[in-house]
C-alpha cells in the first residue's frame, strides 16, 4: 500500500487523483474491534491511531460507548465466579500459554510498538521482550501465593487456637495505561490479574491502543473464560464513570499525577494503586567511573525520547569530576543520532505528538530566560525535539521542579554526598533515583535517606526488572507494581481462626 501510494504521489496530480489516493488510503487502514466477553466488537466511534514519526494514520480502532462498558462490567463480574475458582495450575497454563503467543508475535509486536508509540524498533523489541518475561513471572508466581499460620493462644482463655491467613482474589479491577510502555504497561496490569485470580477491564491509552488490542488477540486464544479480560479503547470521561462504579474492586492507573489525584478522588472505598509522574535524578560521585556513568546517564536521559517516568532528568556531579564527566557525558549526546524510529540505527524517535514537543520548548525558553544555559541541543523540529543538556538551573524552574517527559537534562555540581543526597530530595516527586559510587556507607547513606520508592545504585533510575517492586513516594504515586507485589495489592488477607477444642 505504502509503496503504491508513494509511487501515485511521486507523479503530478490532479485534485481528483489526490482525492483517489486518500481514499485509497483509508481503505487500506486496518479498523480494529474491541474485546468484551470473548468477542471483538465494534462501534460507530472510531479514532485514527497516528504514526508520530510521519503523522500518517496506522490504523482505525473502535472506541467503547456507555452501553458498551457496561456489557464489560456485567461480563467481568460473570467471569470472576469462575476465576476465583481456577486452581494454581490452570491459571499458570493461561500464563504460559500467552507467553507462547507473545513469542510467535515478537516482531509484529515491536513494529507495532514503534509504529503507533515513535519508539525505536531497538526499544521496542526490548519491550517485547520484558513483557513475555512479565507473563512468565506471573505464570511462577501464580502458584506460589501464599498465607500463613499464626498463633492465637496468646491470652488465657485462647489454648490451642491458632489462626489460618490466605489471600483470596478481590473482582473486577480496572486498569490504565499510558501511552509509552504500550505492551509491557498493559502486562504489569493484566497478568498480576490473572496470576492472582481476578477479571479485568483495561483502557489502553488512546494513541497506542493497537498494542493492546493484539496483546487481546493473543489472549482471547487461551483458556482463560470469556470475560476475564475486557480492552475498551474509550473516552477519558466514560473511565471516569468506571473508576466510580461500586462494582470496580480496584483502580490500577499508570500516568499523570494531575489525572491519577482526580481518579484516586473519584474512586471510593475500592483499592487503588497510582503509578505517576517523576524527575528522577542521579548522583554522580568523585569515586566513580566517569566513563561508565556518562554512557548509562546518556541512555537514562534520552531512551524513548526521555518519556520514561524513570527518565534522567536531574544530574548532580562531583566538583572535582564534574569536567571529565561532562566531557564524556556531552560527547556522547552529541553522537546520538535522531530519525526514522524504524531505522536500526536511531537512538532518539519522535515525541508522541507535536503538542508535547512544544510544551518542552516552552518550559526551555521559560528556564533560559530564567537564567539556565544550554549546553547541547535546545531545538525542536515537528514532534522532534534535539536531546538537550541545561546547567545553572533553579530548583524552583519548571525543568527542575516538574515532569518534563522529554529528551531534556539538567545538570549540576555538588561538594558532597550528603548536600547532594538534599538536592535529590527538594522535589515534589519521588519514584526512583540512581547513584554512582565505590563507597558503601555513601549507597546506605542514600538508601536510609533518598526519599523514594527506590534507589539504584550504580547505575540509571531508569534500571527497572519486572518482578521487582516497583513504585514511589509523594507525589509519584502509591502502592507498587512489579509482579508479586501487584498479586498482594489485588487480593485481600482473611482470616480464620480455628478452636480444635470447640465442641
Amino acid at each position: 500500500m505504502t509503496l503504491s501510494v508513494r509511487f501515485l504521489a511521486s507523479f503530478g496530480m490532479t485534485f481528483s487523483d489526490k482525492i483517489c489516493v486518500a481514499l485509497y488510503k483509508k481503505t487500506m487502514t486496518k479498523e480494529y474491534s474491541f474485546l468484551i466477553n470473548g468477542k471483538w466488537r465494534k462501534s460507530s466511534k472510531k479514532e485514527d491511531i497516528k504514526n508520530p514519526f510521519n503523522n500518517e494514520t496506522i490504523a482505525q480502532v473502535c472506541f467503547g460507548e456507555e452501553t458498551d462498558l457496561e456489557d464489560a462490567v456485567i461480563s467481568s463480574q460473570k467471569a470472576f465466579e469462575i476465576t476465583k475458582k481456577l486452581p494454581a495450575y490452570k491459571r499458570a497454563e493461561i500464563l504460559k500459554d500467552i507467553v507462547k503467543g507473545l513469542e510467535q508475535r515478537k516482531e509484529e509486536l515491536a513494529r507495532t510498538i514503534t509504529l503507533e508509540a515513535g519508539k525505536t524498533i531497538t526499544d521496542s523489541r526490548i519491550e517485547v521482550n520484558r513483557a513475555i518475561n512479565t507473563f512468565q513471572i506471573a505464570s511462577e508466581e501464580a502458584k506460589r501465593i501464599e498465607g500463613e499460620v499464626i498463633p492465637l493462644d496468646l491470652l488465657p482463655g485462647s489454648e490451642n487456637r491458632f489462626g489460618i491467613v490466605k489471600r483470596f482474589p478481590i473482582g473486577p479491577i480496572l486498569g490504565i495505561t499510558p501511552f509509552n510502555f504500550p505492551l509491557n504497561l498493559v502486562a504489569h496490569k493484566i497478568a498480576p490479574a490473572i496470576a492472582s485470580g481476578n477479571t479485568i477491564i483495561l483502557k489502553p491509552a488512546p494513541k497506542t491502543p493497537v498494542t493492546a488490542l493484539l496483546l487481546g488477540e493473543i489472549i482471547s486464544e487461551t483458556d482463560l473464560p470469556a470475560g476475564g479480560l475486557n480492552i475498551i479503547p474509550c473516552s477519558n470521561p466514560l473511565a471516569e464513570k468506571l473508576v466510580m462504579d461500586e462494582r470496580i474492586k480496584k483502580l490500577s492507573y499508570t500516568g499523570s499525577t494531575a489525572v491519577g489525584l482526580r481518579l484516586k478522588s473519584k474512586a471510593g472505598m475500592k483499592k487503588v494503586t497510582l503509578e505517576l509522574g517523576g524527575n528522577a535524578a542521579v548522583i554522580i560521585h568523585s569515586d566513580t567511573d566517569t566513563d561508565f556513568a556518562a554512557r548509562r546517564c546518556t541512555v537514562g536521559a534520552f531512551s524513548y525520547a526521555g518519556q520514561i517516568c524513570v527518565s534522567v532528568q536531574r544530574m548532580y556531579a562531583h566538583e572535582d569530576i564534574y569536567d571529565e564527566f561532562m566531557d564524556k557525558f556531552l560527547a556522547n549526546v552529541r553522537n546520538l543520532k535522531s530519525g526514522n524510529p524504524m531505522d536500526e540505527s536511531t537512538n532518539i524517535g519522535p515525541m508522541i505528538e507535536e503538542g508535547a514537543a512544544k510544551r518542552t520548548e516552552e518550559r526551555l525558553k521559560e528556564a533560559v530566560k530564567d537564567g539556565a544555559k544550554i549546553l547541547q541541543g535546545g531545538k525542536r523540529n515537528g514532534n522532534f525535539f534535539e536531546p538537550t543538556v541545561l546547567t545553572n538551573v533553579k530548583p524552583s524552574m519548571k525543568v527542575c521542579s516538574e515532569e518534563v517527559f522529554a529528551p531534556l537534562v539538567v545538570v549540576e555540581r555538588y561538594d558532597n554526598f550528603e548536600n547532594a543526597v538534599s538536592m535529590v530530595n527538594n522535589s515534589i516527586y519521588g519514584l526512583q533515583a540512581g547513584i554512582f559510587t565505590k563507597d558503601i556507607k555513601n549507597i546506605f547513606y542514600a538508601y536510609n535517606e533518598l526519599l523514594v520508592g527506590g534507589v539504584i545504585a550504580n547505575d540509571i533510575p531508569t534500571y527497572r526488572m519486572d518482578h521487582m517492586p516497583y513504585g514511589g513516594v509523594k507525589m509519584s504515586g502509591l502502592g507498587r507494581e512489579g509482579v508479586r507485589y501487584a498479586m498482594e495489592e489485588m487480593t485481600e488477607m482473611k482470616l480464620l481462626s480455628v478452636n480444635p477444642g470447640g465442641p
